[in-house]
C-alpha cells in the first residue's frame, strides 16, 4: 500500500507544521491541508512567510521549500478527502463546556463531524489517522461512524499522536524521540511507517495496538505536567524555609533516575495539551470508577492553579495589599517563549486575578496580538469586554509598557527580556520598583544592584 496523496483536516498548531515537514521529507507525496477557516488558509498561502498563522522557529523555511511543490493549503475539504489515500484528522478537541463531563471530558464533536464528512465523500478505500489528542477508544467510535454511514468503502483507523513541544516543533518533527503508530491492520500501519521512514530511523518508529497509542499521548503529557507541579510545590516550600528551588532542582536532576528536564519552577504550565489531557485522563478514570487514580492526577491541575493564584497574591501582598489603580507591566502573554500560542497561559489567570483588584495592566509580548489578548480575557467571562479594555492596554514597544509602571511581572521566558536596558527602565518606574519574575529569567544580582525590589519563585 503506497501512499501518494495525503490530506490533513485541520490547519492549526499540529496539522500545519506536521504536514509541512511530511511534505518536505516526502517530495513524491502530495500533501493537502484543509480547513474551513478561510482566513487561516489564506495566511498559510501568503507570499510573506512571516505571516504564517502558526509561529514556530524554522517553520517558514519548511513551508517555503514545500509549498506549491507538493504542499497545498485549501478550503475545499470534499475534494481533498475524495482524492486522498490517507487522511489525518487534526481538529480541535477542547475540554467540554457543557453537559456530561463538563470541565473535564474532551469534546469530540469536531472529530465526529470529520468522520461523517469523510464517510459521505469517500468513494475509495482510505486510511484514517487520528492526529488530534483523543480519549482512549475514540477509534472505536470513528470506525462505527465510517462503517455505518459510508459508501461501502473500507476504512482503516490508525492512531498517530503528536509529541511536539511548541517553540521547538520543527526540531521535534525533524528529529523525534519516537513516532508512535497504533492500529489493527498491519498493511495500513506499514503504509504510515513508510511515510515517516523517509527521515526517521526505523527503530524510533514504535507500533502498538490502537488503545495503547491513544492512551500513551495522555499519559506522556500527564507525566510531564506532574513533574512541573512537583517542582512548583517544592518552590513554595523553598520560599518559607530559605532553600533555593534552582539548587534543589540541580541536586535532584543529577540523579540519573530522575533527570534534569521539566524541573524548572515557574508561575505554572499552560498550553493546549497539559491541562486538557490530564482532565481527560481524570474523566476517563472516573467513568471506570477508578476514583483514587482520578484524584491523584487531578491534584496536578489543582497545584498548577494554586501556583498561578499564589503568584498573583504575592504581587498584591508585596505592593502593600492593594494594586487598585496601580500600573503593572506584563512581560509576555504566550504560554512559553518562541510561540504565539496563548491557550491556558498563566498570564491570563494572573491578569484576571489582578484585574479583580482593579489593577491597570499593560501587556507586551513580541508575538501575541492585542486582539488575541483581549479575546483570552473576554473568554473567561469574568468582566465585560468594555471593562477589560478599560483596565488592560496592549503595546508593541516594551519600554512603553514599563515606563511609569509600579511593578513588572515576567510571565513568559522570552530571551529578549534579559537584554533590556534595565538601568533606563528603573529610572522611568515608580518607586519602590518591583519585579516579580514568574519564569526565573532575570539576573537577581543585577536588578537588586540597580535598586529593584526583586521576587522570583522558589527563592
Amino acid at each position: 500500500m503506497k501512499i501518494k496523496k495525503i490530506t490533513c483536516i485541520g490547519a492549526g498548531y499540529v496539522g500545519g507544521p506536521t504536514m509541512s515537514v511530511i511534505a518536505q521529507k516526502n517530495p513524491n507525496v502530495e500533501v493537502t491541508v484543509v480547513d474551513l477557516n478561510e482566513a487561516r488558509i489564506a495566511a498559510w498561502n501568503d507570499d510573506d512567510l512571516s505571516l504564517l498563522p502558526v509561529y514556530e522557529p524554522g517553520l517558514d523555511a519548511v513551508v517555503g521549500e514545500a509549498r506549491g511543490r507538493n504542499l497545498f493549503f485549501s478550503t475545499d475539504v470534499d475534494k481533498a478527502i475524495d482524492e486522498a489515500d490517507m487522511i489525518f484528522i487534526s481538529v480541535n478537541t477542547p475540554t467540554k463546556t457543557y453537559g456530561k463531563g463538563k470541565g473535564q471530558a474532551a469534546d469530540l464533536k469536531y472529530i465526529e463531524l470529520c468522520a461523517r464528512q469523510i464517510a459521505a465523500v469517500a468513494k475509495s478505500d482510505k486510511i484514517v489517522v487520528e492526529k488530534s489528542t483523543l480519549p482512549v477508544r475514540t477509534a472505536e467510535a470513528l470506525k462505527s461512524i465510517l462503517d455505518n454511514t459510508g459508501n461501502g468503502v473500507n476504512f482503516h483507523i490508525l492512531s498517530n499522536p503528536e509529541f511536539l513541544a511548541e517553540g521547538t516543533a520543527v526540531t521535534d518533527l525533524h528529529n523525534p524521540d519516537r513516532v508512535l503508530i497504533g492500529g489493527e491492520d498491519a498493511e495500513a500501519i506499514e503504509a504510515l511507517v513508510q511515510v515517516y521512514e523517509a527521515w526517521v530511523p526505523r527503530e524510533r518508529i514504535l507500533t502498538t495496538n490502537l488503545w495503547s497509542s491513544e492512551l500513551s499521548k495522555l499519559v506522556a503529557n500527564a507525566f510531564l505536567a506532574q513533574r512541573v507541579s512537583s517542582i512548583n510545590a517544592i518552590s513554595e516550600l523553598c520560599e518559607v524555609t530559605g532553600a533555593n528551588v534552582d539548587e534543589v532542582s540541580r541536586a535532584i536532576g543529577q540523579d540519573s533516575r530522575i533527570g534534569a528536564k521539566f524541573l524548572k519552577a515557574s508561575v505554572g504550565f499552560g498550553g493546549s495539551c497539559f491541562q486538557k489531557d490530564i482532565l481527560n485522563l481524570v474523566y476517563i478514570a472516573r467513568t471506570y470508577n477508578l476514583h483514587a487514580v482520578a484524584d491523584y492526577w487531578e491534584q496536578v491541575i489543582l497545584l498548577n492553579d494554586h501556583q498561578k493564584s499564589r503568584f498573583a497574591e504575592k504581587i498584591i501582598k508585596t505592593m502593600y495589599n492593594t494594586v487598585n489603580g496601580k500600573q503593572i507591566a506584563f512581560l509576555g502573554w504566550a504560554f512559553k517563549k518562541d510561540t504565539n500560542d496563548t491557550r491556558e497561559s498563566a498570564a491570563i489567570y494572573v491578569a484576571d486575578h489582578l484585574l479583580e483588584e482593579e489593577a491597570n495592566i499593560i501587556v507586551y509580548d513580541p508575538k501575541v496580538s492585542a486582539e488575541q489578548i483581549y479575546k483570552d480575557l473576554d473568554y473567561l467571562g469574568t468582566r465585560s469586554p468594555e471593562e477589560n479594555r478599560r483596565l488592560v492596554k496592549v503595546v508593541t514597544d516594551p519600554y512603553e509598557a514599563l515606563d511609569g509602571a509600579h511593578a513588572i511581572a515576567v510571565l513568559t521566558e522570552w530571551d529578549e527580556f534579559k537584554g533590556y536596558d534595565w538601568e533606563t527602565i528603573k529610572e522611568g518606574m515608580k518607586r519602590p520598583s518591583f519585579v516579580f519574575d514568574g519564569r526565573k529569567l532575570l539576573d537577581r544580582k543585577q536588578l537588586e544592584e540597580l535598586g529593584f525590589s526583586y521576587y522570583a519563585i522558589g527563592e
